[in-house]
């Protein structure tokens, strides 16, 4: 199988990139790169088979990136053993290494333990060992990866190493994944964009404060609570996140007192020609496999199906070799409720749904970012997220839910008061990880020297 290369055009290649997994997040990084700084030159293979990449991925790139004396710097993803790379092409090793970690394969939640599954966490702490610069998406990757390096490696029946988490910690830092959000205006239903309108003029003067934050959080949140972390990172007082919360989770007599109150804080909300009859549009955009848990998402729609509450759906992702069986189980009972079923390979009918939807959820039991939800989110939907993994870095406790049954039921009290989700305006700033924001961190990180520029 030929890898997939591709140039910037430039003379001077002094930025080697390449990825071992050309697909999803790590494509639109990988791209981003190439084309916002100079210099680059990428070598990739298919997104497929990802199992296979990780082991023998390195044995192909010896033989497909050709020597060159103007390389300076090489940029992966951890899919790539890195060590193996450097040990069969020592003029690789001699470059300054940066890998970025998309996920890690230390806190996988595998389904069936297998020995052979040992190999996918082990090549990843012997890049990090032979890395210069080990950065993360976020800063629950870079902690759950670290702190569970111990544990991962008791695996090892006798001569364990030692201290590895000392060796590597030095050389992590926290770049989370930059986004290039599009312009979706032209897909906004009218309450949307008025909504949007308002956020925007709200957030103004405070956006280039919030942008300034990244390398700050990644210094310090280590010694703050999730409480103040939320709070410092999307500027919102404690007595906001006691509202949220008693908004959706009050009885329903409380919830609509609260609800009205909440849509007051909101001026304009009485007047924005939301629909109160279109039925709730709830959107799943996750790969259709077992980490993502769509067997709690189907079985939260089951109950609402059951309860004969009006919802409709659109469940997108890219789907693999072994797809769920939910899935078409899932298919048979939704029937007219489904709306969209299955990956959209054009971004425009993509973030079409998603400005369509009101609500994005995610049931993810293994997630480091979450693209897809920031998108969604971008597009005007209300994000609902389990508290925990990374979500909590991300977005405000409002939006977080902590079992399957609170799911099941701000779903509930949506699906009877859909206006209120099309009222809300979104509590978070998603700019903090547009490119725009992080682009002078990666360009740091690339520089061949440092404090150099390219």
């Amino acid at each position: 199988m030929r890898g997939i290369t591709e140039h910037c055009g430039c003379v001077d290649m002094s930025v080697l990139l390449i990825e071992a997994f050309y697909g999803g997040s790590h494509k639109q990084l990988m791209d981003i790169l190439k084309e916002e700084i100079e210099g680059c030159v990428l070598y990739s293979l298919p997104a497929k088979k990802w199992h296979w990449r990780a082991r023998t991925s390195a044995l192909y790139f010896m033989q497909a990136v050709p020597s060159s004396d103007t390389y300076r710097v090489l940029f992966t993803s951890s899919v790539l053993n890195l060590a193996e790379l450097v040990a069969l092409r020592p003029d690789l090793g001699r470059l300054k290494k940066v890998l970025y970690f998309h996920e890690n394969q230390l806190v996988y939640p595998v389904r069936k333990s297998q020995d052979r599954d040992f190999q996918y966490g082990y090549n990843q702490i012997l890049s990090c060992l032979v890395a210069d610069v080990v950065v993360f998406n976020s800063a629950f990757n870079m902690e759950s990866f670290l702190g569970s390096i111990a544990t991962f490696l008791k695996m090892i029946p006798d001569h364990r190493p030692k201290d590895l988490e000392r060796v590597i910690r030095p050389k992590c830092r926290v770049i989370h994944f930059p986004i290039r959000f599009p312009d979706v205006t032209r897909f906004l239903p009218d309450y949307k964009s008025v909504l949007q309108k308002q956020r925007t003029f709200q957030s103004s003067e405070n956006v280039q404060v919030i942008s300034e934050f990244p390398h700050e959080v990644q210094e310090s949140t280590s010694n703050l609570s999730d409480t103040s972390q939320r709070q410092m990172r999307h500027n919102i007082s404690p007595q906001s996140e006691e509202l949220s919360e008693e908004l959706f989770s009050a009885s329903p007599r409380e919830e609509t007192s609260e609800s009205e109150h909440h849509v007051m804080q909101n001026p304009s909300s009485s007047s924005l020609g939301v629909d109160s009859q279109r039925p709730l549009h709830i959107v799943w955009p996750h790969r259709w496999e077992h980490d993502k848990d769509p067997e709690t998402f189907f079985k939260v729609l089951k109950k609402l199906k059951e309860m004969e509450l009006r919802f409709s759906v659109s469940v997108l992702g890219e789907t693999f070799t072994d797809v769920p069986e939910i899935f078409s189980a899932a298919r048979e009972f939704l029937g007219s409720a489904v709306l969209h079923w299955g990956f959209l390979p054009g971004k425009e009918d993509y973030f079409r749904v998603l400005c369509e939807a009101d609500i994005v959820v995610s049931t993810a039991k293994h997630e480091f970012f979450g693209v897809a939800m920031l998108e969604a989110v971008h597009c005007g939907c209300y994000p609902l997220c389990p508290k925990s993994l990374v979500y909590p870095e991300i977005f405000p406790a409002e939006y977080l839910y902590s079992t399957p049954e609170q799911l099941s039921k701000k779903l509930q009290n949506f699906s009877k008061r859909p206006h209120l989700v099309r009222k809300h305006r979104f509590q978070g700033e998603t700019k903090t990880y547009s490119w725009a924001s992080l682009s002078g961190e990666f360009r740091s990180v690339l520089a061949a020297h440092p404090g150099a520029d390219l």
